[in-house]
């Protein structure tokens, strides 16, 4: 397996102009066949979905393949697939499906590891429903979730377990499967962040226990929105707040108002661009999207050795806080003595994109008391050795002046 890179970096205009990305985790880079999917649905012909003329039949296409392409990417049914404008808004809003049948006394289970995304939005709907809130704690020093924690916040009760599949700041990949048994067996469902883990991995929702998985297509080369997936028994059981004549069908019925359909031609396009990394013999789109994605672990897993093992040549002057044994090629760490701004700013200033902050991710920041900001580094399929040396020479250098 192979990615070749220099075709793959031709299809990215943004990188025509020398800079390097290691802000991935934010939002990666778009290529052009997904501009190009949004511009020829955009211009159309096009109007809102139906049956009768061209320019309703393309806004049909338009989801339906959509729907198809999240199906294959992340392992459910085309009709348990669910459009949304960011991740952030799915989740708030399956927040206020699901409290609808909450009742004083229940209880919900969160974790100190996720992005806000997957916290305030359950916190505020428990709030409202008069829910108690229980948390899986992390390990200070492993940056890995406390399993005990989180079979002591399990119980009869418990009707709601969120976490994520991966870190958005840290890399640590949780246990999902695990966590998601257990939470069954307490007769809870599973609601998981997978907007970071969907960067960097092919999705399986089902083997992974979640009950409801969102991702966010920006973060692995599409347009930004944001797409829930879960098994479409699970979503009939939900009735949302609705306008009366939209549909109630499922996965309509939790779509409100007309969908962005140029947005859905390139979140597809992002879905078919991503199995032509390395697809080898595939027949279906899932198989090539299987071989490409192993083909993009790889890559990344040889450029984050170069990064961990230039970071360490570094010394003592900086402090590398992913430290989870499973996790993704993204790195979070401060510099002795130093703000990790003024870092951002010295490595902008050479064209190395590594952003500063904390990201939204209040809990682990928290939890950690990491310092704040610190630096991030991501990884992101279009990344090259000689960006990663460029970071570390950038980062060599800004320590060097102090």
């Amino acid at each position: 397996m192979a990615i070749d890179l220099t075709a793959l970096r031709a299809h990215f205009p943004s990188l025509d102009g020398g800079l390097a990305f290691f802000d991935g985790p934010g939002g990666t880079q778009t290529p052009r066949p997904v501009a190009d999917a949004i511009t020829a649905t955009l211009t159309g012909p096009l109007s809102n979905r139906g049956t009768v003329s061209p320019s309703e039949l393309n806004a049909e296409r338009a989801v339906a393949e959509f729907r198809a392409a999240y199906a294959d990417l992340l392992g459910v049914p085309a009709n348990g697939v669910v459009h949304g404008r960011s991740a952030t808004q799915l989740t708030y809003d399956f927040s206020r499906h699901l409290a609808k049948d909450w009742r004083a006394g229940d209880e919900i289970v969160l974790s100190r590891l996720d992005h806000d995304c997957n916290v305030r939005p359950w916190i505020q709907a428990a709030e409202r429903a008069g829910v108690t809130v229980r948390w899986i704690e992390i390990d200070g020093g492993t940056a890995e979730l406390d399993l005990g924690s989180y079979e002591r916040a399990l119980s009869a009760r418990t009707r709601l377990v969120a976490v994520t599949a991966a870190s958005n700041v840290l890399g640590t990949k949780p246990p999902v499967r695990r966590i998601a048994d257990l939470a069954h067996e307490a007769g809870a469902l599973v609601y998981v962040d997978g907007v970071h883990y969907a960067a960097h991995h092919l999705v399986d929702v089902p083997a992974l226990g979640a009950d409801f998985f969102v991702c966010s297509p920006y973060k692995f080369l599409g347009p930004h929105c944001g797409v829930l997936a879960g098994a479409p028994d699970v979503l009939e059981t939900l009735r949302p707040d609705k306008l009366l004549p939209s549909p109630d069908t499922v996965p309509e019925r939790f779509e409100f108002g007309t969908l962005p359909y140029e947005v859905l031609a390139g979140a597809t396009a992002a879905v078919d661009f991503l199995a032509t990394l390395d697809p080898g013999p595939g027949a279906t789109r899932r198989e090539r999207l299987a071989h490409s994605l192993d083909a993009l672990h790889q890559h990344e897993q040889v450029l984050r050795t170069r990064l961990e093992d230039g970071l360490r040549d570094l010394g003592n002057a900086v402090t590398v806080h992913s430290t989870a044994a499973d996790r993704t090629p993204t790195l979070l760490m401060t510099l002795e003595g130093h703000d990790a701004r003024e870092a951002q700013l010295h490595l902008a200033a050479r064209d190395v994109l590594a952003p500063a902050g904390s990201f939204y991710a209040h809990e682990p920041f928290t939890a950690l008391k990491l310092p704040n900001p610190a630096l991030r580094v991501g990884l992101a399929p279009y990344n090259t050795t000689d960006e990663v040396n460029r970071l570390l020479d950038g980062l060599a250098s800004f320590l060097g002046e102090g």
